[in-house]
């Protein structure tokens, strides 16, 4: 491995632990102009999601133990069991991945530990619903930029899409239901 190659990859790694927004688009677009294949893309993503695992979980186990933030557990707890374990807490594996694919890692690892996981299994289904995200973005933002060549708007509208699409479908899909909580706005 030459030193540029190492550098180049260090630059997009650092890219994708961007943990909310445009770190995966501007890391794939940095990849591709750097030379960097899929293959290279996926296994450096794939760093990134282990070194958040080795930084996520020694902050929820002191967030779990530590007295003064009892407020805040509450509160996410409640959050937690009014969206993802309204049908319980004994999740099955597929849907734990899912929860990862569909919210976020942070998110999916407490959805784990919730239904019983351990670290590693924790993580294991965590990272593969992760990596099902980043594959799916990963290939979006390469098509958009072959059509568009501009890599600046390519990871502008991927990332827009990322953090827009799914409160659309959310707002689709529960147009016509009543309300839950008429005292707040959907």
């Amino acid at each position: 491995m030459t030193n540029q190659f190492l550098n180049d990859a260090w630059q997009v790694l650092v890219l994708y632990c961007i943990p909310i927004g445009g770190g995966i688009p501007a890391g794939v677009i940095l990849a591709n102009a750097k030379g960097l294949g899929w293959p290279v893309m996926m296994v450096l993503y794939f760093i990134s999601d282990v070194l958040l695992a080795c930084v996520f979980d020694p902050i929820v186990y002191f967030l779990r133990k530590h007295p003064r933030t009892q407020k805040f557990k509450e509160a996410y707890k409640k959050t937690l069991y009014q969206t993802v374990f309204k049908d319980g807490t004994n999740l099955r594996p597929f849907t734990l991945i899912m929860i990862a694919f569909g919210v976020d890692p942070m998110t999916g690892r407490l959805a784990t530990i919730v239904s019983g996981h351990g670290f590693l299994t924790g993580w294991a289904l965590t990272i593969a619903g992760d990596m099902i995200f980043f594959t799916v973005v990963m290939a979006s933002t390469l098509w958009l930029n072959n059509i568009l060549g501009n890599g600046m708007w390519t990871a502008i509208i991927i990332t827009v899409a990322i953090l827009v699409v799914p409160n659309l479908i959310r707002r689709i899909r529960n147009r016509g239901l009543p309300n839950p909580n008429p005292t707040t706005k959907v």
